[in-house]
């Protein structure tokens, strides 16, 4: 395995290769989530040259403030943890660029814009965060010209806003979806779990429990958003029925497949999931 931290490393690395590349974008921190991803970018290699790239830059773009924030500052970095647990998981190339390596002339002029898609959702409560996602996956495409990239289901709204800035700007990439690692509690593997005690973790389970219910029928959307908000230690952000591809919200109850997805704070720290309808 090669750890590369430069753009012109990542270039040389690439130059001779003969096979697919396969990418698994992260921003480090990583969990059983993460791996579940580089899991299946192995499994779907079909020629001893094929290779699985796994990238590793927390992005200040999707930030507030564009990182002048305490979010992006205390973003949990684990570089060494990680790249063990990416070479054990066999990832044939990291690529862990610092900042001044992806934006040298520092915060760029030219972004990808994710339209109505990335304005609503987390993106009305974290404006500007999706062109910054959409921005930094266009140039770890633009540098690593995978031919497939993973991403997990659990990011829905970041999901379909890749899947399309793929489909308008023609970019030659497979996206594959993978699904959502949770843990034996229901919760769903995040890399912000770390920040909860076990009193708020427990408190955060009322969000899968909510999104189960809705799946199941058991409770209607509105009754889902009165329960949500009056659970214990719970600050609801948003919960919405919509459609997965164009994340328009659906009249419930839904008559064609769809998304549930929500977001909460417990502890101090915000928490997003989905489920299928």
């Amino acid at each position: 395995m090669k750890l590369i931290k430069t753009k012109a490393e990542l270039v040389d690395a690439l130059a001779d290769l003969r096979g697919h590349i396969a990418l698994v974008p992260t921003m480090g921190a990583l969990h059983d989530g993460h791996l579940s991803l580089v899991a299946a970018a192995r499994a779907d290699i079909s020629s001893a040259d094929d290779m699985v790239v796994a990238s590793i830059f927390v992005n200040p773009l999707q930030f507030a403030q564009l990182g002048d924030c305490d979010d992006y500052r205390n973003y949990p970095r684990t570089l060494d943890a990680d790249a063990q647990l990416l070479e054990s998981a066999g990832v044939d190339i990291i690529f862990a660029p610092d900042v001044a390596e992806m934006y040298p002339q520092g915060t760029p002029e030219v972004w990808v814009r994710s339209g109505e898609m990335g304005s609503q959702l987390e993106g009305a409560s974290r404006p500007g965060h999706f062109d910054g996602v959409a921005t930094v996956v266009a140039k770890l495409f633009s540098l690593i010209r995978p031919n497939r990239a993973y991403f997990g289901q659990k990011d829905a709204q970041q999901l379909a806003v890749i899947k399309r800035m793929v489909h308008d700007l023609d970019l030659r990439v497979d996206i594959r979806a993978v699904p959502i690692i949770r843990g034996a509690d229901g919760l769903a593997e995040s890399s912000r779990n770390q920040h909860l005690g076990a009193t708020d973790r427990q408190n955060a389970l009322a969000l899968s429990a909510t999104l189960a219910a809705l799946r199941d029928r058991r409770i209607d959307l509105e009754q889902a958003r009165v329960e949500l908000s009056n659970a214990d230690a719970v600050d609801l952000d948003y919960l919405e029925v919509v459609s997965p591809e164009t994340l328009q919200p659906i009249t419930w109850p839904p008559t064609a497949p769809a998304l549930a997805l929500g977001a909460i704070t417990v502890g101090g720290t915000r928490l997003i999931d989905n489920m299928d309808i």
